[in-house]
């Protein structure tokens, strides 16, 4: 594939990012009142602590709640970096398994990464259940029991959700206990990855005390239009979300309690609560979702909200090489970790807009990326993929840097910051698939931030063209 970048600069105008207003109607109550529900079973137990080098921890054991008879059971894991103060927000990751380096490396790294507290909430969910069910099989499990009997109990988010909250509930009565009532957080920040990162976008919903979150590789907001657009890209479903077509819950019957089923546990339905802060964590080679599903949600989310692609990774955000070898995920670690810098610290991060268009030149039309940024990146990149098809998940992402020389020239910079425009030639044949990132620094933490991504085809009309994320 062969495209020219150019830049250039036009007159500072108007917001550059087409931003749809959020629903305001009601969403579904289900959520909200198993939430206040009641659960006379909770409780936390102090188990152990410890030392991991360069962090102390505290291990709790909480009972969250009993679901259809079935007691939930947590490892809570708090860990403090050394000869650091706690603060009135802390981190709190939820995910799978129990206490062990399998589930905790990731949140020691944070700690430190961060220097502030973190919490875990493990066994997010009890798994596995009926007949050996976990993940996926169970939630689609729990999603036709709810279709069969109409219980809104049933859906699995819904108690995962309260796993959290009961998280936050004991990590603010230890602390409280521990550190002193003036050291126990009274804000967190959620983070999850998967079903996990599902369940963070519900739990800011459910609880005030969420301020910020950092959902990861769940990227399925406005899941009737999601179902759409992966059909389309894909050419049917993919073999991830089998649990669901094997099932007969993709395609959703067109039925009342399907749809009530899709709304209770679409993030999409509360969309106007999510005017807190967000970090959107995704692997442009997911094999969940198609490459643009972002792009189905992104303008209707109100608030501060940023995208962190990670090129070249899949479900685990570990980017592989030109070799195919695996590596580690820092990229989106080190993006969470400065984003969490920033909540705590009340640092502001970048302010970047963009605008995916066209643009007539005397050799044709162009597809043109306008970016504006404050303030201005360190570096910026071009990502750029091919593909046969609009299947871009085995798609090699390829970068090259972006002149921004130019700018500091023209008299841009923090207080009049000026539109980087990149212009690429349309595919010959294929598909391509294209995004900027950008480069900032966070104290001693590398930022990333990303632009929504766009594909076009050599097949793409060019009175067509113009139709944009």
């Amino acid at each position: 594939m062969r495209f020219l970048l150019s830049l250039f600069f036009l007159p500072l105008s108007a917001s550059l990012a087409c931003a749809a207003s959020p629903d305001t109607s009601s969403p579904p109550p289900d959520l909200a009142a198993y939430i206040a529900r009641p659960e006379p079973d909770y409780g936390w137990t102090l188990r152990t602590t410890g030392d991991l080098g360069t962090c102390d921890y505290w291990l709790l054991k909480l009972k969250s709640q009993v679901w259809h008879g079935i007691p939930w059971e947590h490892d809570v894991v708090i860990i403090r970096p050394k000869g650091v103060a706690p603060s009135d927000t802390m981190l709190l990751i939820n995910n799978g398994g129990k206490f062990s380096p399998k589930y905790t490396a990731h949140g020691i790294m944070l700690a430190n990464l961060v220097k502030a507290p973190v919490a875990i909430v493990l066994g997010v969910p009890r798994q596995p259940l009926f007949d050996g069910k976990t993940e996926d099989r169970l939630v689609a499990e729990t999603f036709v029991r709810y279709l069969e009997t109409e219980d809104s109990s049933w859906p699995l988010l819904f108690p995962m959700v309260k796993s959290v909250v009961k998280g936050m509930d004991a990590i603010q009565a230890f602390t409280k206990q521990e550190w002193g009532a003036d050291a126990a957080p009274e804000k967190f920040i959620v983070t999850g990855a998967s079903k996990r990162g599902w369940t963070t976008w519900l739990t800011a919903a459910a609880d005030p005390r969420v301020s910020a979150i950092a959902p990861m590789v769940i990227d399925l907001l406005n899941i009737p239009e999601q179902i759409t657009l992966q059909h389309d890209r894909l050419g049917g479903y993919s073999e991830q979300i089998q649990p669901y077509t094997e099932r007969q819950l993709v395609p959703s019957p067109d039925t009342p309690q399907a749809r009530h089923l899709w709304a209770m546990v679409d993030p999409w339905s509360y969309r106007a609560k999510y005017t807190l802060p967000k970090m959107i964590v995704l692997g442009n080679n997911d094999r969940y979702w198609s490459t643009d599903a972002l792009n189905v949600y992104w303008d209707g989310l109100p608030g501060p909200k940023y995208i962190s692609y990670t090129p070249n990774a899949g479900h685990d955000l570990s980017p592989r090489n030109a070799a195919g070898k695996r590596e580690l995920p820092m990229r989106a670690l080190n993006n969470i970790a400065a984003f969490v810098r920033c909540q705590l610290t009340g640092r502001e991060l970048p302010a970047v807009t963009w605008k995916h268009d066209d643009t007539d030149t005397p050799d044709g039309p162009r597809l043109r990326l306008t970016v504006i940024t404050r303030p201005a990146p360190a570096r910026a990149n071009l990502w750029t993929a091919t593909s046969p098809t609009t299947d871009f998940r085995n798609a090699r992402w390829e970068s090259r840097p972006i002149d921004l020389a130019a700018a500091t020239h023209s008299g841009g910079g923090e207080g009049n910051p000026q539109p980087v425009v990149i212009t690429l030639a349309a595919p010959q044949s294929g598909h391509l698939a294209f995004y900027a990132d950008l480069d900032y620094q966070v104290d001693e933490l590398p930022l990333r931030l990303c632009t929504q991504l766009r594909i076009v085809g050599s097949d793409t009309p060019a009175a067509h063209l113009a139709k944009t994320p």
